[in-house]
C-alpha cells in the first residue's frame, strides 16, 4: 500500500527549490482584476515537468499503487463514447512531486499575491486529453462545484505539462466573466454548447472566448467565477495538466458532511484546517 502523503505538510523532496522562478508584477495583478485570469506564468523547470509527467503516467496505469487514496478517479469522464478525458482528484496524496508542487515557491508566492493573504490548500486535479481523441471540458465556473465552502475567496492555477494549443485543446476563457453571477453547474465533460441555454442576452453578447495557448511548464491563474472550458484534442500530441485549487486562509466549511470523498469532515462554520487542508504559506 502506498504511503498517504497527506500526513506530510511540507516538501519531502528538493525538486521545487527555495526561490520563485517568476514573481507576479503589478501588471499581472491588474490584468487578473480586469480580465479574471492571467496566463503564461512560468511555474516549472524542464526537470520538474519530466518528474510530474512520469508520476502522471504511472497513475494512469489501472494497477497503480495508492488507488484507494483518490478523492475522485475517472479513467474516462467524457460523455462522448468516441473521446477520452482522464480526470482525477487527490494526486498529492499518492506521489512525491505531485505532493511537493503544492509548496512550490513560485506557485505559493503568486497565489498569496492574487488572494492578498496566506493561502490554504483546497484540492488538486489531474487532466489528460490523449492524442487524437481527447475529450472536452465543458464551459463552467469553478465555484459552482465549491459552494460548500464560504466565503468565495478561492483561486485556481492550471499548469500545463505539454505545450497547450488550439489543436490539442487549450483552455479558453471569457474575459470579464468573473464579474457575472454564479451560473448553473454543468456536466463537466458534457456538451460545450450547453452553456448558451443559461446565459442572458447580455452575457451572450459578452461571450467571446479567448484561447490561452502556452508552453509546457507555464500556468494560468483564474478567478473562481471565471467562465472557462476546453475543446477536444484531435492532434497527435497529448494535453496533460495539473490544477491546484487554493483558498485564502480563513475560508470555512458550509456543510457538516465531508467536503471531499474520504476526507475528515470540517463542521459547518469552522475554518478549513487539519490534515487535508494544509496551510501552504510559511
Amino acid at each position: 500500500m502506498a504511503e498517504d502523503l497527506s500526513h506530510r505538510h511540507g516538501p519531502i523532496t528538493g525538486l521545487f527549490g527555495a526561490e520563485p522562478l517568476t514573481r507576479l508584477s503589478a501588471d499581472h495583478v491588474a490584468a487578473f482584476e480586469s480580465d479574471g485570469f492571467i496566463g503564461g506564468v512560468r511555474l516549472l523547470t524542464d526537470q520538474q515537468i519530466e518528474a510530474l509527467r512520469a508520476e502522471l503516467a504511472d497513475l494512469m496505469r489501472p494497477e497503480h499503487s495508492g488507488r484507494e487514496l483518490w478523492y475522485e478517479h475517472h479513467a474516462n469522464e467524457s460523455s462522448d463514447a468516441g473521446t477520452t478525458l482522464f480526470h482525477a482528484l487527490g494526486g498529492w496524496r499518492l506521489r512525491p512531486a505531485l505532493h511537493d508542487i503544492l509548496w512550490s515557491p513560485t506557485f505559493v508566492a503568486a497565489a498569496e499575491r492574487l488572494l492578498n493573504g496566506p493561502i490554504r490548500f483546497w484540492h488538486d486535479q489531474l487532466f489528460c486529453k490523449p492524442a487524437h481523441d481527447g475529450g472536452v471540458v465543458a464551459w463552467h465556473q469553478d465555484y459552482s462545484y465549491w459552494t460548500r465552502t464560504v466565503p468565495m475567496q478561492h483561486l485556481t492555477c492550471w499548469i500545463g505539462l505539454d505545450d497547450s494549443t488550439l489543436d490539442n485543446g487549450c483552455v479558453h476563457y471569457v474575459p470579464g466573466s468573473h464579474r457575472w453571477p454564479l451560473l448553473p453547474r454543468p456536466q463537466l465533460a458534457g456538451d460545450m454548447e450547453a452553456i448558451r441555454s443559461v446565459l442572458s442576452s447580455d452575457q451572450l453578447a459578452e461571450f467571446q472566448p479567448a484561447p490561452c495557448e502556452m508552453r509546457a511548464g507555464e500556468a494560468i491563474f483564474h478567478h473562481p467565477l471565471m467562465l472557462h472550458g476546453s475543446y477536444e484534442n484531435r492532434s497527435d500530441r497529448p494535453r496533460r495538466a495539473i490544477v491546484l485549487n487554493v483558498v485564502r486562509d480563513g475560508t470555512v466549511s458550509d456543510q457538516d458532511s465531508p467536503l471531499l470523498e474520504g476526507v475528515d469532515a470540517v463542521p459547518r462554520g469552522e475554518p478549513l484546517s487539519g490534515r487535508f487542508f494544509p496551510l501552504l504559506s510559511s
